[in-house]
């Protein structure tokens, strides 16, 4: 409707109804006025109607939606399911051109819009985030492992003589294999511990770069959120010693953009020394399905030569995911989610280190770590070697979900390498470890629910571990009597004493199960 439809609409229903609906209209109008000229997330976010008549707008400028649309090409947004389409709001030619996913698409202008949109709206929430020199990102279709992925494969045309990546020891697969796959040799520094703390040993780092050569090395790939007792790479000092040898840094942000600490590290990294790109998932930090991440960086030219790496178009799936998500929420509801994790986590934390005392356990130390956290099991553990393993078993089993239970000695291969102490990010940590992790969009009744579920399991593990002490005695009890009385058999007793010394023998069978 536009002011001579609503004109229109006068001669047809009363005009002091007809004008009602047309400031209405306005105010919609006013709001996505506001997001084209600022490109910024509204600081309140949208009502869902806003947001559907938005999209409907831009819908209708792709060329699968004009009215009397002659396709004869290979791709022209056909879709055979309607609810295909509704689902996607008949976004379907998705985003960027065969060769740039940035690229404008002449029979796209909806979708093209939609993608610059994101990405100038993502850019803003990375800023209030902590990270407030940022000059460019993208979203990409792809999680946070082939995105880093295609940050390695870019700097390749920079660095083509590199064979190696220097690598902190983080026990994720997914950042490991990004090396692999885009056919780089990681260079595995191991952590040092301090106190509970897992922590950069960048006196390694320093070794391993003149032991190999800077001009041999690709990057340095860092770490910032992790699971304890792992805790964020020393990225100010790392940005230094990259500056320093000429090195690039790509950092692995995975779920660090709901974290100021995690922000406030790359932010300073990048202001005392180098940081050349910097990776996040999308669904880990703004709660939208899983298959997106957003590659920032410092210098837009750079950002800008990744998204030309990327090969063919891509889907608008996660663009407009995001996109709706954070017109929806604005950035005080953001900021609101990011606050109220932080103090989930300090609840979290106070809850786990209660339980812990109560079963003679103990919240590890880990105050570098905003995220996660992790108590010990040293109880379990010397209880029976297998209860820590089967303490993760029951709380899955029990609805329990995202809690880590990491025993000692793990080894794991991953392409050809071997881990030992594999989940533990170090070859021998000193004890086995629960993990729990305040993330957004975490409830209190979540962090109460796990800690009454996990109570209930550790007090039923110590009873089946008591009873099977208990067996194991009896047993050992019964083998004895069974021993002393095969020897009383083998005297040179009267025949009636030798009888009954065979009936005990037989009942003692019977009771051990012996045939």
């Amino acid at each position: 409707m536009n002011s001579e439809n609503f004109s229109l609409s006068e001669k047809i229903v009363s005009t002091a109804y007809v004008r009602q609906g047309s400031q209405a209209r306005r105010g919609h109008e006013h709001l996505i006025r506001q997001l084209l000229e600022q490109g910024k997330c509204p600081e309140e976010g949208w009502s869902e109607s806003t947001v559907e008549l938005f999209l409907s707008e831009l819908a209708v400028m792709d060329s699968n939606n004009f009215l009397g649309n002659c396709g004869v090409g290979e791709r022209e947004g056909r879709v055979a399911s309607s609810l295909v389409a509704r689902r996607h709001y008949r976004l379907i030619h998705g985003i960027g051109r065969s060769g740039d996913i940035a690229a404008i698409q002449p029979k796209a202008a909806g979708s093209s819009l939609l993608n610059k949109l994101t990405n100038s709206v993502v850019l803003d929430i990375l800023k209030l985030s902590g990270v407030r020199s940022v000059a460019s990102c993208f979203v990409v279709p792809m999680a946070t492992g082939m995105s880093l992925t295609l940050c390695f494969l870019t700097l390749r045309h920079r660095r083509p003589k590199a064979r190696y990546i220097v690598w902190p020891r983080i026990d994720q697969k997914s950042c490991f294999k990004a090396m692999i796959t885009a056919g780089f040799e990681p260079a595995v520094v191991e952590n040092v511990l301090e106190g509970d703390e897992l922590r950069t040993d960048l006196e390694a780092v320093e070794r391993k770069i003149e032991e190999l050569g800077a001009e041999n090395i690709l990057c340095v790939h860092s770490t910032t959120s992790c699971f304890a007792p792992r805790v964020p790479d020393r990225l100010e000092e790392l940005a230094a010693v990259c500056a320093k040898h000429n090195i690039p840094h790509i950092v692995n942000n995975a779920y660090g953009v709901q974290s100021s600490k995690c922000m406030h590290l790359i932010q300073q990294g990048a202001r005392v020394g180098r940081i050349d790109a910097f990776v996040q998932s999308l669904d880990k930090n703004f709660m939208v399905p899983v298959g997106g991440a957003i590659i920032a960086g410092f210098d837009e030219s750079f950002i800008q030569e990744i998204s030309q790496m990327y090969p063919g178009r891509a889907s608008a799936s996660p663009s407009l995911d995001v996109l709706i998500t954070l017109l929806t929420l604005g950035a005080s509801g953001y900021k609101k989610l990011l606050s109220e994790r932080k103090e989930i986590y300090l609840f979290l934390a106070q809850e786990l280190k209660s339980l812990a005392s109560a079963h003679g356990e103990r919240l590890l130390h880990t105050p570098h770590n905003p995220i996660s956290l992790a108590m010990s099991l040293d109880g379990l553990q010397a209880e029976s070697d297998k209860a820590v393993t089967q303490l993760g078993s029951m709380l899955f089993t029990r609805q329990v979900s995202g809690a880590r239970v990491i025993p000692l000695g793990k080894e794991q291969t991953i392409s050809g390498h071997k881990f030992r102490g594999f989940m533990s990010h170090c070859e021998a940590y000193p004890c086995p470890y629960l993990n729990a992790a305040s993330a957004v969009g975490i409830a209190r009744e979540d962090v109460t629910l796990c800690i009454k579920r996990l109570d209930k399991c550790l007090k039923t593990l110590k009873k089946e571990v008591q009873l099977w002490d208990e067996m194991y005695k009896k047993s050992s009890q019964l083998c004895s009597l069974k021993t002393m009385l095969q020897e009383v058999n083998n005297w040179d007793s009267p025949a009636n004493v030798k009888a009954d010394t065979s009936l005990c023998i037989l009942h003692v069978h019977s009771v051990l199960g012996i045939h």
